[in-house]
């Protein structure tokens, strides 16, 4: 066979491979820690060999196989460990004491049972292993829209020669752009795990059901300047972590919603695709600012549609019902601690500006994470507290639809009043949708005067919780 016919022959995803490992290899003419630094991804030349070898592995990737998401671990990991120090065995103590302490005071103010494990004093990179499952889950959507942007804009702008060639090559390309992704997620998660306190210190369930854990290091950190006693900061953070806990195992729905909210959201993101298309026509390998600059801005998302600008509204209040309740029970529960207030004050203005990597991660994922309206949703919880108590407040994470509304938060005067005058408690609830459910099964109409029995209370204008849904006091401890 001739040559010119064996160039015909030729598979157009092998010229491609060919031309990729040509640029990955370092030669070309283009400077590769220039790209690196623009994906937001290490550019020192150990890191760039490690990550061009992550990428040749993802260019045998199958486009069945989806993301590599271990390649966000390993970069997770890598970055979490650089600072990382050893814990000192009386700091251990110290703050195994505070977690017991902490537990006995939370018993003081909130109906909700202890967890069933110990919790743990986790390190930095221990920490980024644990949540990247949560992690990898959130930002996937996220990342297929824009490998799938990444893939279709690189075909129509390549020039006519290249266009078969790319275009076979489509699927290895996707590979390649989800292997950047997931390492420059991995890049995020690692930088945060520097930042973050405790398991719930996001305010996301990221560690796994009815599990507590501070970070020693970042805590001993956290407390660096303010002029108060270490074991004191430690008391207070180890309410808050045991609080935020101890929720979403009462609540067991509320791990599962908040998570598919989350996804369901991020599923709508989608690529500013004609931003690429300029990025990639005036692409210039030697200067890479603009491409940085658009990565780390999100100007290659596009703006929320209205449709998500509802969901984020719906999400945040969530978000904010939970970190209002953790504000509230651990002011109840840490009311002794003579310092409560200045380390609660630093918390609010830590949350009000976020870090770095929180910043960077709301661009990946397309999501902040700190609720605008704490504030008010702190407020209404209390009102709620003064109204009617402890276990009836706590009663209400019984069911999504006993919580209250974004309109709650707004005036909870009218909440708490419906409440004080008799609003249905969870497992009246439960005991009367279970009766009405096996009246339904039976075939059987409710008659006129049933339906008026049920209008006493203000509590019917909320739906019934579920009959699964668990009350306080029926799980064991």
């Amino acid at each position: 066979m001739a040559e010119g016919d064996e160039e015909r022959d030729r598979n157009p995803e092998d010229e491609f491979r060919d031309m990729l490992r040509e640029l990955l290899s370092g030669s070309g003419g283009i400077d590769a820690s220039k790209l690196a630094d623009a994906a937001g991804l290490p550019s020192d030349p150990a890191s760039l060999a490690a990550i061009f070898s992550q990428l040749q592995q993802a260019m045998q990737r199958s486009a069945d196989e989806g993301i590599d998401w271990s390649l966000a671990l390993r970069q997770a990991e890598q970055r979490a460990s650089s600072g990382q120090r050893q814990l000192a065995p009386a700091e251990s103590d110290r703050l195994d004491t505070a977690f017991d302490l902490a537990a006995l005071w939370l018993d003081e103010v909130v109906d909700v049972s202890a967890l069933p494990g110990t919790p743990e004093l986790l390190t930095r990179r221990s920490w980024a292993a644990a949540t990247m499952p949560i992690w990898s889950q959130l930002a996937e959507p996220v990342a297929l829209s824009i490998a799938d942007s990444l893939t279709r804009v690189m075909s129509e702008q390549a020039p006519e020669e290249l266009r078969s060639m790319v275009q076979g090559a489509s699927r290895m390309m996707r590979g390649i752009g989800g292997a950047m992704f997931a390492m420059q997620l991995g890049q995020v998660v690692g930088q945060l795990s520097t930042e973050v306190v405790s398991g719930g210190d996001v305010g996301i369930p990221l560690l796994e059901d009815g599990r507590a854990a501070l970070l020693p290091q970042n805590v001993a950190e956290f407390g660096d300047g303010l002029d108060i006693p270490a074991d004191q900061v430690e008391l207070y953070l180890a309410v808050r972590e045991l609080a935020h806990a101890r929720l979403f195992r009462h609540a067991r729905w509320l791990r599962l919603h908040l998570i598919t909210a989350i996804t369901a959201f991020a599923r709508g993101i989608d690529v500013d695709v004609e931003r690429l298309e300029e990025l990639a026509e005036g692409f210039d390998p030697s200067n890479t600012d603009e491409l940085r600059d658009a990565v780390a801005n999100g100007a290659l998302l596009r703006p929320k549609s209205a449709e998500q600008e509802a969901a984020l509204a719906r999400l945040e209040t969530m978000l904010a019902l939970v970190e209002g309740w953790v504000d509230v029970v651990t002011a109840d529960a840490t009311s002794r601690l003579p310092t409560s207030d200045a380390v609660a004050e630093t918390i609010r203005r830590r949350r009000a500006t976020g870090g770095p990597a929180e910043s960077a991660l709301a661009t990946l994922v397309g999501l902040e994470l700190r609720p605008r309206r704490l504030r008010d949703a702190a407020a209404m919880w209390r009102a709620v507290t003064d109204a009617v108590g402890v276990a009836a407040r706590d009663a209400l994470w019984a069911h999504p639809d006993l919580l209250p509304t974004a309109v709650d938060l707004d005036d909870p005067a009218p909440l708490a009043a419906r409440l004080a005058a008799g609003g249905q408690a969870a497992g009246e609830a439960d005991a009367e949708f279970d009766e009405a459910l096996e009246a339904l099964l039976r075939g059987d109409t409710p008659s006129a005067d049933a339906g008026d029995e049920g209008e006493d209370g203000d509590g019917g204008d909320a739906p019934d919780a579920t009959p699964d849904a668990e009350t306080p006091g029926d799980r064991p401890s």
